[in-house]
């Protein structure tokens, strides 16, 4: 390393040591001959001063600082004189005298202030994430995020867990959401989709035998934006096999308990409370009951159990899925599958944290006989099934175990953590509200040639 010390590490045990410290020009200001300034790094941030007699040459360069230029400076730590102390500052006991200072890199004037407390809009903000990502509010939801990451590893890993990573470019297999499509050139006019979620994937992995699956997975849906949602987001997705619904909130609710303990200090209460579909609708007039009212702790976690297997599509005259249509339904009302599919509950479950749903599952489907019944309810033809499914139904021939599982939105639950009313708050570089990136300026337009390789045209466009 070319530096000794981070910019937040320095104490009054430190005084009377050389050292050398790098970072970016928080501040720089002129007291007569004095020339003060603020090295920042991600640690924190260490008060700088240069004197004349003593900083020599250094003193020279410190007129050219400005805001945001790269640093490396060595010096002798000093204990700050009386009354000069800053409480708020880790390192506010001690200053730098500098003796060397060089310039790693120069900065233009930044279009806004790195500082916590002031007014920038949003646009501004992701079209220089880079600085914005300087500051410490954003800078602390990433390390939240990470430090949350952590958790979920140490916790999943303790429990016999295996972290398996599943495809990106995949099959489309459009269920609710509209896929983002990827053409492949080497299959011309043929499309990969990326993943709304690993849900096929994991079930396969529970016909491998790997029984206890998790994943930090990237999932992309085509779908409008709102505070609570993006193009691309990040869910945690866990599949058992030989489990039923009780393992699945055992599991979650000591997961939720931890995080919460070692993210925020605070005891959660376990069990969570459970309240079915039909309660919530009645009670609350919403699948997503906001419980802190009625429990008066922060953070309110409930699972909402009992939903419909089904939902009518009153404009195509058919019934749907009310999740997807893997999930399994309930033993007692399997009778009711063709003559009452109005009446037939799922073994799904959601989880809800203060109004906002966190997360759902479900004991799955996987008997192939079963899952066919459930796509003919819900009107796929036989070669629609095959093309789409096809590969699902035949690993179903070779001994699929009962299994079950839940995906959580690791934004959602991160946003909440940090008090924040958006997901991208707490995402490095998000997208706006209209699914665009400023920093990138992406989506985009492709040149000419790609377009060829791929064999595709644009309505309207003539190719050169």
């Amino acid at each position: 390393m070319i530096r000794t010390y981070t910019c937040g590490q320095l104490k009054a045990e430190d005084t009377g040591k050389e050292v050398t410290l790098c970072g970016w020009v928080a501040n720089r200001r002129d007291h007569g001959k004095l020339v003060f300034i603020d090295i920042r790094d991600r640690y924190g941030l260490t008060q700088v001063v240069f004197i004349p007699k003593e900083s020599g040459e250094a003193y020279k360069t410190a007129q050219e600082l400005r805001n945001e230029f790269v640093i490396k400076l060595k010096g002798k730590v000093n204990k700050r004189p009386g009354g000069t102390i800053n409480p708020k500052l880790a390192t506010g006991e001690v200053e730098v005298l500098a003796f060397e200072l060089e310039i790693l890199n120069p900065s233009n004037t930044p279009p806004f202030e790195i500082q916590d407390d002031i007014e920038i809009t949003e646009e501004l903000r992701l079209k220089y994430r880079y600085l914005d990502l300087r500051r410490n509010k954003v800078l602390n939801n990433l390390i939240l995020r990470s430090n949350l990451y952590k958790i979920i590893r140490g916790y999943l890993a303790g429990r016999d867990f295996i972290e398996c990573e599943t495809p990106i470019l995949t099959k489309s297999t459009p269920e609710g959401a509209r896929d983002y499509l990827v053409p492949a050139r080497l299959n011309p006019g043929q499309f990969f989709a990326l993943p709304q979620s690993p849900q096929l994937f994991k079930q396969i992995l529970m016909v491998s035998g790997i029984e206890k699956y998790y994943q930090i997975a990237k999932c992309f849906r085509d779908e409008d934006l709102r505070a609570d949602r993006q193009p691309e987001f990040t869910q945690l997705d866990i599949e058992m096999s030989f489990i039923d619904e009780e393992d699945v909130f055992s599991l979650t609710e000591g997961l939720m308990k931890l995080i919460l303990k070692e993210l925020k200090n605070i005891d959660l209460p376990v069990p969570f409370a459970r309240i079915t579909y039909k309660e919530a609708m009645e009670k609350y007039q919403s699948d997503k009951p906001d419980l802190r009212p009625s429990t008066g702790t922060e953070f309110a976690f409930c699972w909402v159990v009992d939903f419909p297997l089904f939902k009518f599509n009153a404009e195509e005259k058919r019934w749907e899925s009310e999740h997807h249509p893997f999930t399994a339904p309930a033993e007692e009302d399997l009778e009711n599958l063709e003559k009452a599919p109005d009446k037939v509950r799922s073994r799904s479950y959601d989880l809800v944290l203060n109004g906002m749903e966190l997360g759902s599952g479900s004991i799955r489907i996987h008997r192939q006989e079963l899952q066919e019944k459930i796509f003919n309810i819900i009107g796929l033809e036989k070669e629609e099934i095959r093309k789409r499914f096809g590969f699902l139904l035949e690993a179903f021939q070779f001994g699929a175990p009962p299994h079950g599982g839940v995906a959580f939105g690791l934004d959602r639950l991160l946003a909440i953590l940090a008090g924040e009313n958006s997901i991208r708050e707490v995402i490095t570089f998000p997208k706006n509200s209209n699914a665009f990136c400023p920093l990138t300026s992406a989506p985009s337009d492709v040149d000419d040639k790609q377009l060829r390789e791929l064999g595709i045209s644009i309505k309207g466009k003539t190719l050169k």
